[in-house]
């Protein structure tokens, strides 16, 4: 895989005795890690999607959160990812430390993030990023950057003075875990890849070929 050569430190073992049985708990400690190791923005993650006859699409957002309900990211719901997962709510994420050579899989259903949780992150992201957010129809073709500016500055103008409002149209979602993958980089491409599957009320940890 491409990127800086691993740390030689993070070549060690992926075995089943060594791993947390929680994978929330395993992603928990290998996100820990990666931003000990100065890794800029640990939370940037690629989402996958599809269309409901199976035509995929992908990119990078950032993981606003992660906890027992699932991982968090925040979109507008017109965009493409955002129609993708109305119509079809299953996604997949990738997150890739390739200074640690590691990289996580998490796949699931998705559901929209409470309206409570978008309005939390949205008052805590600086007023021109909130404008941003208002001012694009994103994923949509538009005349020209000078049209987004100008209509930036337009609500800038209209609402000066005052709090910005959430749009309907933008919030978050959240990906409901169902399957992991931890995949971690040895010599000679002999990799550890640990999957991680739902099994009653808890989880299931199988080995993988590279």
């Amino acid at each position: 895989m491409g990127g800086p050569a691993p740390d030689p430190v993070s070549m060690s073992a992926l075995r089943e005795p060594d791993v947390d049985g929680d994978p929330l708990a395993q992603f928990a400690a290998w996100f820990a890690q990666a931003r000990a190791a100065g890794i800029e923005h640990p939370e940037e993650v690629a989402v996958a999607t599809a269309t409901p006859d199976g035509v995929p699409s992908v990119r990078m957002v950032l993981c606003k959160s992660y906890d027992s309900d699932g991982f968090v990211f925040f979109t507008n719901y017109a965009s493409r990812k955002g129609a993708e997962l109305e119509a079809n709510p299953r996604a997949a994420l990738l997150f890739y430390w390739g200074a640690l050579g590691r990289q996580v899989r998490v796949e699931g259903p998705v559901q929209r993030a409470s309206r409570q949780r978008t309005e939390q992150y949205v008052a805590s992201r600086p007023r021109g990023s909130q404008l941003s957010a208002m001012a694009s129809p994103q994923s949509q073709v538009i005349a020209s950057r000078g049209w987004l500016e100008d209509r930036v500055e337009e609500l800038a103008g209209h609402y000066a003075g005052t709090e910005l409002p959430v749009p309907d149209r933008w919030g978050g979602f959240l990906v409901v875990p169902e399957r992991y993958e931890f995949w971690q980089h040895r010599d000679d491409r002999l990799h550890d890849r640990l999957l991680y599957t739902r099994e009653g009320s808890g989880w299931r940890i199988q080995r993988l070929a590279p």
